[in-house]
């Protein structure tokens, strides 16, 4: 993470940090990322269980996003206080804006959101994967699992999702209605591989980098990609979405702050790499930068 952190510091009131410390992994929150005292200028929230976007390391909240509020903060020269909360409660805080002011969360921009928020640019393309136990693989189409494949199983995603919200629709009106599929709503993306080996859930619908994760630290889990079925297996495509950071709709200082940092930090070199990608692999645990 990045060494200057001026403008984004954390303080643990005692209070604060007993509650915080009795409730890390169960996806209720309460960390702040500001002096104590001190008034902040914006509210950013997010939902620090997916990594590598969010995350607990320790005590700390890491992880993409959070480099990308730093930096935010450093360009406007304003402090941000950063709250973990619940998922499924972040678009709509920032829509009224009285309690949030953005928000950062590997959101995926959905036409519904957009209706409440401002959405920055995409800074990150991600395609749907499913989580499954070695022990019990779904059906493969050529390295990739369809919906269909997965009928009449349990389904596990973390609440308001957009994994949680593919797997409702295809059992809704999709692919899955009346196959006797059902979708169970988690805590947290973390809380996926104690489910699937608990046998609480047979599979995970998860965002490719968070399944990684996951995986990486559990050698009796796999994941493979999640794609939407056509005619033939090659004109089966994958289930895609896109994340931005979500802005009240009258902060459009801070929506062209987030824009600025975000298109700075997604420019790629000669070598077709950008900032965004090294951090993405620095939180992936797959380098040894600091």
């Amino acid at each position: 993470m990045s060494k200057k952190r001026k403008k984004i510091r954390k303080v643990w009131p005692f209070w604060m940090a007993i509650f915080a410390l009795a409730t890390i992994g169960m996806g209720v929150s309460v960390y702040y990322t500001i002096a104590g005292g001190e008034q902040s200028d914006y509210i950013v929230q997010t939902n620090a269980f997916f990594a590598p976007f969010e995350f607990y390391e320790g005590r700390e909240i890491v992880g993409v996003d959070v480099e990308i509020v730093d930096r935010v903060a450093e360009k406007l020269n304003k402090t941000i206080r950063l709250e973990n909360v619940e998922f499924d409660v972040i678009i709509d805080n920032v829509e009224a804006g009285r309690i949030a002011d953005a928000g950062a969360a590997g959101l995926t921009i959905t036409q519904a959101r957009a209706e409440k928020v401002d959405f920055t640019i995409p800074y990150y393309n991600s395609v749907q994967y499913v989580i499954y136990d070695k022990n019990n693989p779904p059906r493969m189409r050529d390295g990739h699992v369809v919906w269909q494949e997965l009928a009449g199983t349990i389904l596990g995603s973390q609440t308001g999702s957009t994994g949680y919200l593919f797997a409702d629709a295809e059992i809704e009106e999709g692919s899955l209605k009346d196959t006797g599929t059902t979708v169970k709503g988690l805590e947290s993306h973390q809380l996926s591989a104690d489910a699937i080996l608990s046998h609480i859930i047979d599979y995970a619908i998860i965002d490719e980098l968070a399944a990684n994760f996951i995986v990486d630290k559990n050698p009796g889990l796999a994941a493979a990609p999640l794609y939407v079925k056509g005619a033939k297996i090659e004109d089966d495509y994958p289930v895609e979405e896109s994340y931005a950071i979500a802005v009240n709709k009258n902060r459009p200082e801070l929506l062209a702050a987030f824009n600025e940092v975000l298109t700075e930090m997604t420019w790629k070199n000669e070598d077709g790499e950008s900032e965004l990608d090294r951090l993405i692999i620095k939180y992936m645990g797959l380098s040894e930068e600091e």
